[in-house]
């Protein structure tokens, strides 16, 4: 086996030791962007938000499995308004959420159809009934939020745009499949 010379080695370390903590900062700001966005989702439900009152102060600890890169978990607690804030990875979790990762764009295609995402969850019975109630019936109203920003009529064509977009994002894949399925024969 070669040896690799010492300043290609040396600039491996050095290139990864620059991008863990560039790739770390970035799935941080993401997972804060990802808190906000389930609060505004909950918000916009107030039955979900009903269901997590009584379950203020425990905590939901969300697994990504067969993520290419595994980052950390997200931890998060229940609010006394029954929204949900990011805490350290410290606290007990009371329920896990095992979140499919391993292949976003399926999940993401699954959830544009209005179907549940791939989730299993484990812990307490009482907290895991309400968090798959919610999982289960809320879902995130785009067309709503975009009428509120930019009005009925461009709200329309947005929407329909978007629903183009995601067709050809689905065939587009489809496509891959058939041609990494073609290539493995």
């Amino acid at each position: 086996m070669l040896k690799q010379p010492p300043m290609l080695e040396s600039l491996s370390q050095t290139v990864s030791g620059a991008v863990k903590p560039a790739a770390d900062a970035v799935f941080r700001a993401a997972q804060a962007r990802g808190v906000l966005w389930a609060n505004h989702v909950l918000k916009s439900a107030p039955a979900a938000t009903q269901r997590l009152v009584p379950h203020a102060g425990r905590v939901l600890r969300v697994e990504l499995e067969g993520a290419w890169n595994q980052p950390g978990p997200t931890v998060l607690a229940i609010t006394p308004a029954g929204l949900l804030e990011q805490v350290d990875d410290a606290h007990a979790a009371d329920l896990t959420l095992h979140v499919d990762a391993s292949a976003p764009l399926d999940q993401a295609q699954r959830l544009a159809r209005g179907e549940q995402p791939r989730v299993a969850i484990e812990g307490d019975a009482a907290l895991a009934a309400d968090v798959s109630w919610i999982i289960a019936n809320v879902r995130w109203d785009v067309a709503a939020d975009l009428e509120r920003v930019f009005g009925p009529t461009a709200a329309d064509v947005l929407v329909r745009a978007g629903g183009m977009a995601a067709e050809g994002a689905r065939m587009a894949a489809d496509g891959m499949r058939a041609v990494a399925a073609a290539f493995k024969r």
